[in-house]
């Protein structure tokens, strides 16, 4: 089968198609037939050397999502038949015309969604489910401010929280971004490049805060966040060290935590799925939380695709088609 390889760590032009064998479905697993494949900010850090795939995930084919048809079932597995057209979470290995799923890490392709709509979907969505309304326990009524709110996470979290009736912020790095957020259901969306977000948002606060910028912005966090607040990390592209004041933690019972989700127990990512199957894809469905892609590349130009995601210009997530 065709599959982009990192051949070495570095840019973007590392990104080779070559060639691999078909992979062989283990007892609960499947082999999906891949028609498209999410492009993600984990598969540069991989690229680069700076996150290796957990144990058992292929090393040198990124990629985290994917949406096509089942083609070969494992022993075990009870749900899934040949055919059934799916989206999927994987550990990696998903640039390629072939891919291996868990099982219960599949969901079925919501809706009228296409296989490009339907791949945007697993790596958002279970990080969003998990940190914004597990960890985070964002709840109706509530202020929630998401960073980067026009990246991939972003419009997820942005459409999750204001389907769930929170009041959601953002920030972003551009006036059009800005817009975009405000069209999917922002109540307001800060231009930090422009405007200091603590500042513009100093009289509404936050009850929770979806971050992956760290850095600078961590104390400015803390500052914003209402009593019982909570502060959720999904990364820190900005560094992930920062002084803040522990005793103002303490006087607002603040609750600052985080997580990383490829490196999970297959359980946990199982149970995340039904969780997900049940609360967010009747939202898909009833067009509450609709895909938004930017730009979709043939599997051939993943190097473009990587130089795009590490441009920040997108709004909306990235997609790789197989033809």
């Amino acid at each position: 089968m065709k599959a982009i390889v990192i051949r070495e760590f570095g840019s973007a032009d590392v990104l080779r198609l070559g060639d691999k064998p078909i992979p062989k479905p283990a007892s609960e697993e499947v082999l999906i037939k891949v028609f498209a494949a999410g492009v993600n900010r984990p598969d540069v850090a991989q690229r680069k050397g700076s996150y290796p795939p957990p144990p058992g995930a292929p090393v040198d084919v990124p990629g985290l999502e994917v949406a096509g048809v089942i083609e070969e079932v494992g022993p075990a597995v009870t749900r899934w038949k040949k055919g059934d057209a799916v989206c999927a979470l994987i550990a990696g290995g998903g640039y390629a015309e072939y891919a291996l799923a868990n099982a219960g890490h599949c969901l079925p392709v919501p809706g009228d969604c296409t296989f490009a709509e339907a791949c945007s979907f697993p790596e958002t969505v279970f990080t969003v489910w998990h940190n914004v309304f597990q960890r985070g326990q964002l709840k109706r009524g509530e202020r929630f401010l998401v960073h980067g709110g026009s990246s991939g996470i972003g419009i997820t979290a942005i459409q999750l929280a204001k389907a769930f009736g929170s009041t959601v912020y953002a920030t972003a790095g551009s006036n059009e971004k800005c817009d975009a957020c405000i069209s999917l259901g922002a109540e307001r969306c800060i231009n930090y490049k422009k405007e200091d977000f603590e500042e513009a948002l100093k009289s509404e606060g936050a009850d929770v805060i979806l971050d992956m910028i760290g850095g600078d912005y961590i104390p400015k966090n803390i500052r914003l966040l209402k009593t019982e607040g909570r502060l959720v990390f999904i990364n820190a592209m900005k560094g992930g060290e920062s002084a803040f004041n522990v005793s103002d933690i303490m006087r607002r019972r603040l609750t600052i935590t985080g997580s990383t989700l490829r490196n999970r127990e297959p359980e946990f990512k199982t149970q995340l799925a039904a969780e997900i199957e049940k609360n967010v894809w009747p939202l898909i469905e009833s067009k509450k939380l609709r895909p938004v892609i930017y730009k979709q590349f043939p599997l051939e130009n993943a190097a473009q695709a990587h130089q795009l995601i590490e441009s920040s210009e997108h709004i909306g997530k990235i997609v790789l088609i197989n033809k």
